[in-house]
């Protein structure tokens, strides 16, 4: 690598500004500690306290080292004696600060790539910094983003000028994902790492669902109906409790929507493997649960409000229903309603005593008197 020309480096400020998106003050305040760095590379001690400012109409720097003014000095190149201070700022006292100035234009090789390196690094976090700004109020919405990369574990999407992660736990069960197609992202979080902020993305989340119904339900917004609780199975089932503000408004027909269009919509952009069961919530618990467990009917339940449990007993043809294929359905169920259930088969009522038989001919002489009166 050349000498550093501070010529070009000016010249350089702008075009890096626009390539990189970002504001001139920062790029020159990045520039200038890749001065104050080579500088002290070239010239001074590794913890000396340097700043640099750059000129860019005459493409040269000054270069500022700050010493503080002592009465006996244990290493010149952080300290300067009251004497030899006094004479660069008369009236000076021990414990002020005096910056000594240095005119530079050039540096050598070593120096200048000591320079670069600052430069790439501190563009690098000012990037990033812009990136976190941007990205910090969007937490919690969700962003369109494409598809880069599919790893075994995580699948890259690049949003904007940002890149972001679906982690394994985030994803929806069983759905493929193209590179280069267009994909919905809940955005989770933000996690700052040493290669840059990433962007953690979902859409295995419940709050996914949320938002995906708040598109389609413009009565959410307006607040005649409500999404109580959400339980969700990515890829398999979501139970949605849902509910009314306003007298004479049928909330499970707000949110499945005319002809079910509500409901399919979201369904387009979950995939239709996802089964969503939308119930009535209820203040009472009880109640609550036996929607709860809908599509099941329940016979009753039996409340242990103390330790958050129900036992909910359902008649024999109902017991598959209410537990559901690997126990989802009631795992769905609990958590909506923050209760532990367990189903129990309802006794069989004793059969009723069967009616004696008549006798077929009794019948149909009874039926010819009747006719002949």
């Amino acid at each position: 690598m050349e000498d550093l020309d501070l010529k070009q480096l000016t010249m350089a400020v702008r075009s890096i500004a626009e390539e990189k998106n970002l504001p001139e003050e920062i790029v020159m305040s990045v520039i200038e500690q890749a001065i104050a760095a080579a500088w002290r590379r070239d010239n001074g001690e590794r913890d000396q306290e340097v700043r640099a400012e750059l000129n860019v109409n005459s493409g040269t720097a000054k270069v500022f080292v700050a010493r503080e003014v002592v009465d006996e000095v244990g290493s010149p190149a952080h300290e300067i004696s009251v004497e030899d201070a006094r004479k660069v700022k008369p009236g000076v006292e021990v414990g002020d600060v005096i910056e000594d100035e240095h005119e530079v234009s050039s540096f050598g090789r070593v120096a200048a790539q000591t320079a670069k390196q600052v430069v790439l690094q501190r563009l690098r976090e000012a990037e990033r910094e812009v990136v976190l700004a941007e990205y910090e109020d969007q937490i919690g919405t969700v962003l369109t983003g494409t598809v880069q990369r599919v790893e075994p574990r995580v699948v890259r999407v690049e949003i904007g000028k940002a890149n972001g992660i679906i982690p394994q736990s985030e994803q929806i069960q069983g759905e493929y994902y193209n590179v280069g197609s267009r994909i919905k992202v809940f955005l989770k979080d933000i996690e700052r790492d040493n290669r840059g902020p990433q962007l953690i993305l979902s859409r295995g989340n419940e709050a996914f669902i949320e938002y995906l119904f708040r598109q389609e339900v413009p009565e959410l917004e307006t607040g005649a109906v409500e999404i109580k609780a959400i339980a969700r199975e990515s890829g398999r089932r979501t139970k949605l409790a849902v509910a009314s503000t306003v007298p004479g408004v049928d909330p499970v027909g707000t949110f499945v929507g005319g002809h079910g269009t509500r409901v399919q919509a979201v369904m387009n952009e979950i995939g239709d493997q996802e089964k969503i069961d939308i119930v009535t919530y209820n203040e009472d618990i009880e109640q609550f649960i036996k929607n709860a467990l809908s599509p099941a009917e329940v016979a009753k339940v039996e409340l242990d409000k103390t330790n958050k449990r129900a036992k909910v007993f359902v008649n024999e043809d109902q017991q598959s229903i209410a537990i559901g294929r690997g126990g989802q359905n009631v795992r769905l169920a609990s958590r909506l309603t923050g209760y532990e259930l367990d189903i129990e088969q309802q006794a069989a009522a004793k059969p009723a005593a069967p009616a004696p038989r008549k006798n077929i001919e009794d019948d149909l002489m009874s039926a010819v008197e009747e006719s002949a009166e």
